[in-house]
């Protein structure tokens, strides 16, 4: 009898901890709201209204794209040949996250802050680490792990081997890297491509691809980054300017402005 009981108990035990421990893994942190191409989350191939969980990777294809509605109303959008895994998150039950922490490995990808705090996010890159203030930015992690971001609204913070920088003119960009630590905030211009090491940085912006209405805000000022093609002369330039910013103390001129700089991007 005790053998029986106990062949029973191990049966029981065979049939719960299994599914009980996809059930704690599946925490839903939004949904898919646009897929283009070819975009796969843990599970396999995304569509439209595809839920997106905790600690699952999103991948694209090299043209795909997907964009995604978080549950506190944070939209995310993820650009070709990109990989990000939602690494972290803690919903408060009232439509706003404790915490919720994004890992980008590469690509493509613009933030649109939703209604929790500013301190609850924070996004994880090669290169250091993103704090967000209630903002609007996009972000390209590239080879060796060089990452830029380009502020669109509000205000960012990037911290990383040499501390933190904080942007808080539209149209500034940052660039970092694993070892070289992040540079001053300077005004984005087409050397950007160079200085990160591909023209395929920043597709959103150059209108390479083209994000839903809701990610552009009031208008779709592209930072003097659409249609651009730049030459190695200018490439070469923006790479001395980031070198030289990083070593730098001082920014740019607080009085330089950027294409469509008087317009702030409205939040969604």
């Amino acid at each position: 009898m005790r053998s029986l009981l106990r062949r029973a108990s191990a049966a029981i035990a065979f049939i719960i901890i299994p599914t009980a421990i996809p059930a704690a893994a599946q925490e839903q942190v939004g949904q898919a709201t646009l897929i283009r191409t070819a975009v796969s989350g843990g599970s396999g191939p995304l569509s439209v209204r595809s839920p997106v969980y905790r600690d699952e990777r999103i991948r694209t294809s090299r043209s795909g794209l997907g964009e995604f509605t978080f549950r506190d109303g944070t939209k995310f959008a993820v650009g070709g040949n990109s990989s990000v895994v939602i690494d972290r998150f803690v919903y408060d039950g009232s439509k706003s996250f404790n915490k919720l922490t994004l890992n980008a490995a590469r690509g493509s990808f613009r933030w649109i802050s939703g209604k929790s705090r500013s301190d609850a996010y924070q996004i994880v890159t090669p290169a250091g680490t993103i704090g967000i203030r209630g903002t609007r930015f996009d972000v390209f992690v590239g080879p060796g792990g060089v990452t830029a971001v380009v502020l669109l609204s509000g205000s960012a913070t990037f911290c990383g081997s040499n501390g933190c920088r904080e942007l808080k003119r539209r149209c500034d960009v940052v660039v970092a890297t694993p070892g070289g630590g992040v540079s001053d905030p300077a005004r984005v211009d087409p050397a950007i491509f160079q200085t990160v090491g591909t023209d395929a940085a920043f597709p959103f912006l150059s209108g390479r691809q083209q994000l839903s209405r809701s990610f552009y805000g009031n208008g779709s000022a592209s930072c003097g980054l659409s249609k651009s093609s730049p030459s190695k002369e200018s490439g070469n330039q923006g790479a001395r300017n980031a070198q030289r910013s990083q070593s730098s103390p001082s920014g740019p001129d607080p009085g330089e402005g950027c294409e469509g700089g008087s317009q702030r991007a409205s939040r969604d």
